[in-house]
């Protein structure tokens, strides 16, 4: 089985393609970790990876759905009139921050209970989706990040859809790294020659080179490692909200 692990980024200025690194794991081992494309061409890349191999899993580092509140308050069925209405309206939401998004001088968080979704409360310290602006937001990413997720036929998005070949989950990369300063390049070489000190030893020096290549990196191999069946949405809740992949 092959993986991609994507180190997504929502951020709109030209070099936003710097930002996003993706990592490629095959038969185990580490093949390729790359940054440069735009959001619009690592889905393209993941479109032809799937041509090239007879199972492929997709992780990406942003949230594949909102809290059920309020989805169920919007009215939507399902997680894809989520995506769409993040297609058609993400990007005045970004810019309006109407409640309960929030982040800009002046606005309000919605109260503790209903700012994270349950997979998100059960992975802390993940961030709210509601959240697009202050220190370690997330929203931005997930509302550039959601609509793209209609845009791979052929693959299943967990714990969404019926499990297949081509599989897209949602990923932490902390919950996956597990307790490292991430801001030190001495603490993210460390652990990749810990854990993986068997993988080719050029891309561990271009993972541990950058935070974001970091996670990647460590994303894609934890998958790799842990190639299982994915249980299906256990509930109505999470049927539109999703889960966080985790290994097991």
């Amino acid at each position: 089985m092959a993986v991609i692990a994507v180190d997504w980024s929502g951020r709109a200025d030209r070099g936003h393609a710097e930002r996003i690194w993706v990592a490629e794991v095959a038969g185990g081992r580490l093949v390729a970790l790359h940054n440069g494309r735009t959001r619009d061409a690592v889905v393209a890349h993941v479109r032809a990876a799937a041509e090239r191999h007879a199972e492929l899993t997709v992780g990406f580092d942003f949230a594949f759905s909102l809290p059920a509140w309020w989805i169920r308050g919007q009215g939507f069925g399902d997680v894809r009139a989520v995506w769409r209405w993040a297609r058609e309206h993400g990007e005045e939401v970004i810019r309006t921050q109407p409640p309960p998004f929030y982040g800009a001088p002046g606005s309000r968080a919605p109260d503790a209970g209903r700012r994270l979704r349950r997979t998100e409360r059960a992975q802390r310290p993940a961030k709210p989706v509601f959240q697009l602006a202050g220190a370690g937001a997330v929203g931005v990413g997930s509302l550039r990040g959601m609509p793209h997720l209609a845009e791979l036929p052929g693959f299943s998005v967990w714990p969404f859809d019926p499990p297949g070949p081509y599989r897209v989950v949602e990923i932490y990369p902390r919950a996956l790294t597990g307790p490292v300063d991430k801001s030190r390049w001495a603490a993210r070489h460390r652990l990749l020659h810990e854990r993986f000190g068997d993988q080719d030893p050029v891309l561990l020096e271009r993972a541990a080179g950058s935070e974001d290549a970091f996670d990647a990196a460590v994303s894609a191999l934890v998958l790799g490692a842990h190639p299982g069946a994915l249980a299906p949405a256990q509930d109505d809740t999470e049927r539109l909200e999703g889960r966080i992949w985790t290994p097991g």
